[in-house]
């Protein structure tokens, strides 16, 4: 009875993303990605550098979370790319003029860094431009909102929110993401699987639930809501100084937003709860029920980056 209330508390720091016909995990040591192909499953393994591992003063509390964010981002994109290069040549998307001109200019490794890294740029400066300039501005465009900076505050915080759903909701329904979403559900289930101890088999994998308190979506969501409320602070009423603040004050948001999840990971109590439940929730929209072949896949990604040393991985 002691070693299941033990399995049952054990929380692991191994996490996970979706990529193409694939997945992604991340051990406190090791990275591998685990790709279906029409040869059957492929697998890459490599040792991760990030700078709050390496450099002490990365790694401090409310300095790591935008550190982290950003090297998540570029090792995940480096996966997605891995992945998409793994499907079958006719379904590959053909490189663009701009992907050949670079590769030309650059020598093909160098061209690859550099598509890596704009593509991140990209991602955030899309995820910015949606999440926290677009409904400041919006919000600005509304006549008679002098003097009323609660009200509009408000206004930004319901337009910010409204546009996040609706995002979630609109890229859930195309196609080729909602499998993707699915192979998202087969890493959460994976990882509960493991966290209670059990063998990694289909069989164990599949009841378990796609809605994991620690996934990415949560993090998101605290963001988003995080600068809801920040917008009660600022007391300008010019658009561009409250999208100027808004940006200044992002890295901010990432950090507290981070600690708030490593925080609400690490604990089980009505608090955590509370702090999880919204996450969870909104996953409903980012997970899918996985079929088996997804969850084999899950399997072989979280296998190849369990510690040897046990309990190494411990949250």
């Amino acid at each position: 009875m002691k070693k299941k209330q033990k399995n049952q508390d054990f929380r692991t720091s191994i996490g996970g993303q979706a990529l193409i016909e694939g997945i992604l995990m991340r051990g406190p040591t090791k990275q591998s990605v685990a790709v279906r192909t029409e040869d059957g499953i492929v697998t890459k393994v490599e040792e991760p550098k990030f700078l709050a591992q390496e450099k002490k003063f990365w790694g401090l509390p409310f300095i790591r979370g935008p550190v982290i964010f950003i090297e998540s981002m570029i090792y995940g994109v480096k996966a997605l790319t891995y992945s998409a290069q793994m499907l079958p040549e006719e379904e590959q998307e053909k490189p663009s003029k701009f992907d050949i001109w670079v590769e030309k200019s650059f020598g093909t490794e160098k061209a690859e860094k550099i598509l890596i890294y704009l593509a991140v740029v990209l991602g955030v400066g899309l995820a910015v431009a949606l999440f926290v300039l677009l409904p400041t501005f919006l919000v600005g465009l509304i006549p008679h909102m002098g003097g009323r900076l609660m009200l509009r505050s408000l206004l930004e915080g319901v337009c910010k929110l409204i546009i996040f759903f609706l995002y979630l909701w609109g890229i859930s329904r195309v196609k080729d993401v909602a499998r993707m979403f699915g192979y998202h559900g087969a890493e959460h289930k994976t990882i509960f699987c493991y966290e209670k101890g059990l063998p990694l088999t289909v069989e164990n994998v599949r009841p378990q639930s796609r809605f994991h308190p620690r996934c990415g979506t949560s993090f998101l969501l605290v963001v988003v809501v995080l600068g809801v409320f920040l917008g009660f602070l600022i007391n300008f009423e010019s658009t561009l100084a409250r999208m100027g603040l808004r940006l200044l004050l992002l890295p901010v948001l990432v950090s507290i937003a981070y600690e708030i999840n490593r925080w609400a990971g690490r604990h089980d109590n009505w608090f955590s709860s509370a702090i999880t439940a919204p996450g969870k929730a909104l996953q409903r929209l980012t997970t899918n029920e996985p079929d088996d072949s997804m969850i084999e896949c899950a399997i072989e990604a979280l296998t190849l980056v369990i510690p040897e040393e046990k309990g190494l991985d411990a949250w």
